[in-house]
């Protein structure tokens, strides 16, 4: 694991590229998705949902890069990044998140913890993660820019590739960052786990965060270098 110090020394500025990547990417898909007629028998069609999917999945991981400091040296670039990346994914709230991250690692797996739930069961502890993190006024947001994006766009088109990918995006985020690393309470001293080594998968799955051990052990290491420092 020294390797992993070495590497969390500096902020690669890389950083702040592979973050305007996530969101642009983001961003095209969606305009693109969103002017299009769809074609209800078209594989396809699902497959962009699950491509929008992992582009929103990687919204909220570069906000959680953000939130460690690893988008930017430059703070207040870094934040802005960070900020962006949060609103853009349904309102979140940055600087609500930031805390609540900070002291899921302080206190990881106990009662402290905002993420961590001791049912061990997926959704008991999905709807707990939710609450901590959903707000009456992200909804309300949600719903004001639903009702007037659909003066322009097709009302299905904004529930296809705007609203279900950021659902889905926070089951992908739940499952593979959240219940399955700490599910059980393992007894090692981060109370995580790790996925097996495969990079391809864990890129595709969380953006690396099945690496979780590794990210707990490193958390000033950026997302994209986690697969360096697995054992």
């Amino acid at each position: 694991m020294a390797q992993s110090k070495l590497i969390s020394t500096q902020i690669d500025p890389k950083g702040s590229i592979i973050a305007s990547l996530i969101i642009l990417l983001w961003a095209a898909m969606l305009i693109f998705l969103l002017s299009i007629t769809i074609n209800w028998f078209n594989p396809l069609t699902y497959f962009a949902v699950l491509i929008q999917m992992h582009l929103y999945t990687g919204l909220f991981i570069t906000a959680h890069d953000a939130m460690h400091g690893l988008v930017s040296k430059n703070k207040s670039v870094n934040h802005s990044f960070g900020w962006l990346s949060a609103i853009l994914f349904s309102y979140n709230n940055y600087w609500k998140l930031f805390p609540k991250h900070h002291e899921h690692h302080k206190f990881v797996a106990t009662d402290h913890d905002p993420d961590f739930h001791e049912s061990d069961r997926f959704f008991p502890w999905y709807f707990s993660f939710i609450k901590q993190y959903v707000s009456i006024w992200q909804i309300i947001l949600m719903a004001i820019t639903f009702n007037v994006l659909k003066i322009w766009i097709p009302t299905p088109n904004l529930i296809l590739y705007w609203m279900l990918p950021a659902v889905l995006a926070t089951f992908q985020l739940f499952y593979f960052g959240t219940f399955l690393p700490h599910m059980g309470k393992p007894e090692n001293a981060h109370f995580a786990t790790s996925q097996s080594k495969n990079h391809i998968w864990a890129f595709l799955s969380c953006y690396f965060f099945g690496y979780h051990f590794e990210h707990h052990d490193s958390p000033s290491t950026p997302w994209w270098r986690l697969w360096r420092i697995k054992t």
